[in-house]
Order: C-alpha cells, then structure tokens, then sequence
C-alpha cells in the first residue's frame, strides 16, 4: 500500500498518514459523482445555498481544532493560523449571498411571440487540486461556488495538508450534501494527472507551481474541458514619492512577510522613489528585525518554518547568490537563531542593490526574503514591475488616487492595489496574467467560468 506522508515542519515528525487512493476508490469515486450529478444540478440554488450556509457554520464551530492542524500541517504560527479559518467562511459566505442572482436565468426584452432566455449550466464534475500554503483559502475558491452553481466536485488536496480536504468534505456531510456531490480524494501525481483525463470530469481548478500547471495543460489538452489555473506570482510594490511612508512600510512588509513569504500574492519586490528610499529601508529593516522566528506551535512566533527544509535552501541560496552579484544584506541570519544550512528554519531579509539580474528579482522565491529597489520616477518602476513573467497582483503606494488610478491601468497583473496588498476580497474577480494562470475565481464573474451559456428560444405557435 502507497502512503501519504504529511511531515510537520515544526519538528520533521511525521503528523499525518494516509493511504493513497487506488484505482478501484478512484472509479468508485466518479461513478458515485456521475449518479450524484443529475439530482445535485436539478437541487435549486436556494437549497444548495441553504445546505453551503450549514456547511460554512459547521466549518466555523471547528476553528479552534483546524488552526492546531494547520499549525502543525504546514507551519503557520499559531497566532496567525484561526484567521485562515475566518477567511474561508468571509469568502464561502459571500459567494453563498450571491449566488441566487448571480446564477439565475438572462431574461431577454420582450419580442413579440417568442421567450428568450440564457440559462447558466453546470459544467458536470469538478476536480480542484489545492496546494498548502493557504490550503483552505485557496481551495474555497473553487470548491465552494462550484458546488453552487450545481456542479459535483472532487478535491484533491497537497500531500503536505490532507486533513483540510477531509475537514471540508465532513462540514457537507454534516451539513446533508447529497452523498457523492463532494469527495475527497489523496492522489499521486501520476494518478492526479490521469484523473484529468477521465471523461466525467469536464474542469479542473489548479493552484499551485507553472509547472503543475503546464501538466494540468498537457494532461487536459484535446478534451475541450475548462481548466482555472492559479500559478506563481512574484508581485512588485511601488512607494511613490507622495506615499505615506509608515503606513507604506508597514504594509508592504507585512505583504513580503507574512506566512514566511510563502503567499501567491505576497510581496516578492518593492521599488521605492528616490525621494523616500533611505527612510523607507532604514523603517522597512528596522520592522523586520522584530519578528521572532520559531516553532508555528508557540504564542509567541511571529515568523514559522517554511514548510520543507528545501525550500528554505532554495531561498538561501537566492539570498547567497545575490549577495556575491552586489546585493547589500541587511539582517544577520544569527540573530533570530534557529537558520542553518539544511533547517526548515529560516530568518527574514531585506536586500539592497538589488537589479532585475539577479534572481531574487525574477524567479519566484516563496520565503522570507525581499528585494528593494531605487527608482526614480513612474515611469522607472512601471517597466520594473511589468518586466517579469508574472503577473498575479501589485501594489501601488500613494496618496494621489488619480495618479495611482492611471499607473494600474498599466500594470500587467490581474489586481492592482492602491494603499493595500496580499488580501483577497471575494467580491472582486480573482485572476492572473501571464504565467500567473488564467481563468478567474470569486465574485459573479466567478461563476461565469463553473457553468457553461445555454440558449433558449421558443416561438409560440398558435
């Protein structure tokens, strides 16, 4: 028997094991969609609203319990991990007020001895295939409103958090789904990648690495099948020069630093205007030398592991290899303890005399690591931060909305944000641009990619 190892990255132990699916579970799983999907996509809206509101507050009653898992699954510090719970039910919630209008049926002006209509179909079976760094958040995006709109869905969830796609499934069950509307399954990646070749599943919801996605492509590819990608990102920040700089400080290293850097849309580099750029490092390093680093288990982290020790390798050597290209390091590793060579464990750092030829600059770095730049003007930071193949969000610092108005609407990325960063607000469309993926999540423009346009025109015959 194949298993499933979750290794905490708190202490290498293992936390979670579980056996992996095997090709009878798999088919039993999609026979038992495919009998599920007639009856669950007949169920109207306001019922399924009805059963996802019970679901959500089943989910909510568990926080205490979920954080502790979250904590030990994939490290985020205690303190923060309650508040990934209270998101998921913000986004679930909302996407759960609106579905009724979003979803119902495009009535067309009258004409004479005709009805013409536009009704919103489900897409069938559903795969969403979720990642770990915000396991919950990113997989209500897509689980969540696809079960709305009337589809079955299947949730595949990381190897590092498997309990999340259990807990999800018993909030519905507990909640009276139907049986077989919403399934888990733990997968290998070779069985993963054959899922999405099964004729009964007609899309698929992937966050996670380019890499993952260009498999989910090439596995999905001929089968005319809709497929959301959510990709890397490595999203800039500009401070201009009429910013206000605390608050510009304080949130644009929140947005590098938060959940050890390991976010989607977390703050990767920042270009600050001439004008504010020595007071902006000397505040920006001066907040970051607070974090504590530590286990995610005690009150008082601020900054946990990333979750696998190579992954805090692959940021150290960035970090090293910028440095012997010029960069300036402005945070002693030895400080925080706990960083060495090989250790899940590693201390947060502002880089200076940073340039777009280093690879802390370009390549996706998911850690605890930022790059600040000088530029002169707008016109500077605007080729900077449209010079990379990402483009998932960025943020604007100003206090000249007009200004900051005309530089987003040039900025290649699928949310720009003014004053603000690393948040998602389920009311606004979620996407990205180039490598980041494409197809969109949340908000009614949501929905538009989990059901499929079906026309309707009948003329009356006497």
């Amino acid at each position: 028997m194949d298993l499933l190892h979750c290794i905490s990255p708190i202490d290498g132990s293992t936390y979670v094991e579980r056996p992996l699916a095997v090709a009878a579970e798999i088919a039993a799983a999609l026979e038992r969609a495919e009998r599920a999907r007639g009856p669950w996509k007949a169920t109207p809206v306001a019922e399924r609203v009805a059963i996802a509101r019970r679901a959500i507050a089943a989910f909510a009653q568990r926080e205490t319990a979920l954080a502790e898992e979250l904590c030990w699954m994939m490290g985020r510090p205690i303190r923060y991990a309650p508040g990934e719970i209270r998101g998921f039910v913000e986004r679930a919630s909302y996407m759960a007020d609106i579905a009724e209008s979003a979803l119902a049926d495009i009535r067309l002006p009258e004409k004479p001895g005709f009805m013409r209509m536009i009704r919103r179909e489900p897409l069938g079976l559903a795969l969403v295939i979720a990642p770990w760094n915000y396991p919950y958040l990113t997989a209500v995006n897509a689980v969540v409103p696809a079960l709305l709109a009337g589809n079955c869905v299947l949730l595949k969830h990381s190897a590092q958090t498997p309990l999340c796609a259990e807990r999800m499934v018993e909030a519905f069950v507990e909640a009276g789904l139907p049986s077989g509307v919403f399934q888990y399954l733990h997968l290998s990646h070779g069985d993963t990648e054959r899922l999405i070749q099964a004729d009964s599943v007609r899309h698929v919801a992937f966050t996670g690495s380019v890499a993952g996605g260009t498999m989910v492509e090439r596995a999905a590819a001929g089968r005319f099948i809709s497929a959301g990608l959510e990709l890397g990102g490595k999203d800039p920040a500009y401070v201009r020069a009429d910013a206000n700089l605390g608050h510009a400080v304080e949130t644009a290293v929140d947005g590098a630093f938060f959940n050890s850097g390991q976010s989607c849309c977390g703050i990767e580099r920042i270009y600050v205007h001439a004008d504010l750029y020595d007071a902006f490092v000397e505040q920006a390093v001066a907040l970051v030398s607070q974090y504590r680093l530590g286990r995610s288990d005690d009150p008082e982290t601020t900054l946990g592991p990333l979750v696998r020790a190579e992954a805090a390798d692959f940021v150290r050597g960035q970090t090293r290899e910028a440095v012997e290209q010029g960069a300036r390091a402005h945070l002693d590793p030895a400080a925080f303890g706990l960083d060495r060579p090989g250790s899940a464990y590693l201390a947060p750092q502002v880089l200076t005399g940073v340039h777009h030829g280093m690879r802390v600059m370009r390549e996706e770095s998911f850690g605890p690591v930022v790059g600040i730049q000088r530029v002169r003007d707008d016109e500077e930071a605007l080729a900077l931060m449209n010079d990379s193949p990402y483009g998932l969000t960025a943020a604007i610092f100003s206090q000249d909305e007009a200004a900051a108005l005309g530089l987003a609407d040039r900025v290649e990325a699928g949310t720009v944000f003014l004053n603000r960063c690393d948040y998602l607000d389920p009311a606004l469309a979620w996407t990205g641009v180039k490598h980041s993926g494409r197809g969109c999540t949340l908000s009614r423009v949501g929905y538009e990619h989990l059901t499929r346009p079906k026309s309707f025109h009948f003329k009356t015959v006497p």
